[in-house]
């Protein structure tokens, strides 16, 4: 019987038939012939890369998601170089380094940064590195101290403006991912989760930032991110990394950046008209209003802000509040403190509608009204209104 075609299952069956001594009589070369290799069997560490590629492969789509993110944004992004002016050198013995962001405003092209990075600066002394690793200028700068927005006027050809969102549809959990140059390492990637919203007073140092809605995230961000973008995963900048809470000076986690809706907001009126427009409610805040105040009108905790006085004919008294209303709710942000109801009624458009939610004898109201323009109620009241928001 020929075995050349046999399986090896038929041979090894064939095989086993023979005696032993018969089986040791065969030729070495048919002995080898006969006899097949053992079969491998896969080992458990194979087993283990196999079962990881198939779960790999099945999370490329979402792997994807952050590639596609990294290539449409980075081109717009720029590494923010300011050397100091004579005056201020002997307080920045580096140059100044951060980050931007190209944005198009009214068809022309800035960088958008934070205003502590150029503060000390000129244009002639900042230098703008882009992704394709040309450097250019700044042709004009333009800045507002109380939020720390700057924009740089910049005229280069071939520049990428990115995509610009809206911060205000942002919620706490939404996965976001921070570009710019930490430690002077070019065209670096994070990514995170937006932690919180609505951060105020926080201590910032030298200048400060007076008029604060910070958006909290913990993807990383170090010395040399600021004034880079905050992009959420599609593609769209929501915010524009400022500050970081740390120990050590690096990243520990918090970090803190300016909603996009506000940063453009500001970029639109210092370009357009050279100075911004506070905005105005018209109410004096009581700054004594404690947690056993709280719980008197029948609060759980401390929360809003008490109305102590209504200015005549601004915004609130035209909308129905009224003095001894506790505003707890500011379109979409629940009041915390005055301070936070200050900041958000200052960073709001000029002619803005908002809803507001007040307590009022123990009754929750809806009362709609529309911001006013800061500068408009001081001609008439500059001394009343310099205790009233």
């Amino acid at each position: 019987m020929s075995h050349r075609f046999a399986s090896p299952l038929v041979r090894l069956s064939l095989l086993a038939g023979l005696s032993a001594a018969s089986a040791l009589s065969l030729p070495a070369t048919l002995r080898a012939q006969q006899t097949p290799a053992p079969a491998t069997l896969p080992s458990e560490r194979d087993l283990l890369f196999d079962e990881l590629h198939r779960d790999v492969a099945a999370m490329e789509r979402e792997l994807g998601i952050y590639k596609r993110v990294v290539r449409l944004v980075a081109p717009s992004v720029v590494h923010v170089q300011a050397k100091p002016l004579a005056e201020f050198r002997f307080r920045r013995e580096v140059e100044e380094a951060g980050s931007g962001v190209i944005i198009a405003v009214g068809g022309k092209n800035y960088v958008l940064t934070n205003r502590h990075v150029v503060k000390h600066s000129d244009p002639e002394h900042i230098r703008l590195e882009l992704h394709d690793g040309r450097e250019i200028k700044p042709t004009e700068i333009f800045t507002d101290p109380e939020t720390d927005v700057a924009a740089l006027a910049v005229d280069a050809p071939d520049l990428i403006p990115a995509r610009v969102g809206d911060s205000e549809q942002c919620e706490i959990g939404d996965v976001v991912m921070a570009f710019g140059n930490p430690f002077n390492l070019r065209q670096s990637v994070t990514r995170g989760i937006i932690s919180g919203m609505g951060r105020s007073n926080l201590d910032l140092g030298d200048g400060g930032v007076d008029y604060q809605n910070f958006m909290q995230t913990d993807a990383a961000i170090n010395p040399g991110n600021s004034g880079g973008p905050l992009v959420s995963l599609r593609g769209e900048v929501i915010g524009l990394n400022t500050a970081i809470a740390s120990n050590s000076g690096g990243n520990d986690g918090i970090g803190f950046s300016i909603p996009m809706n506000i940063a453009m907001s500001i970029t639109r009126q210092l370009v357009e008209h050279g100075r911004v427009d506070r905005g105005f409610l018209g109410v004096m805040l009581d700054g004594n209003f404690n947690l056993e105040a709280a719980k008197t009108v029948g609060l759980p905790r401390l929360m809003g802000a008490l109305v102590k006085q209504v200015t005549e004919r601004s915004p609130a008294a035209l909308a129905g509040v009224q003095t001894n209303d506790v505003i707890l709710r500011f379109n979409s942000s629940n009041i915390e403190s005055d301070q936070h109801l200050i900041n958000l009624v200052k960073l709001s458009d000029v002619g803005r509608p908002v809803d507001l939610v007040v307590l009022r004898n123990g009754q929750m109201l809806n009362i709609k009204a529309q911001i006013g323009r800061l500068d408009d109620f001081a001609a008439d009241n500059d001394a009343a209104l310099k205790a009233a928001r």
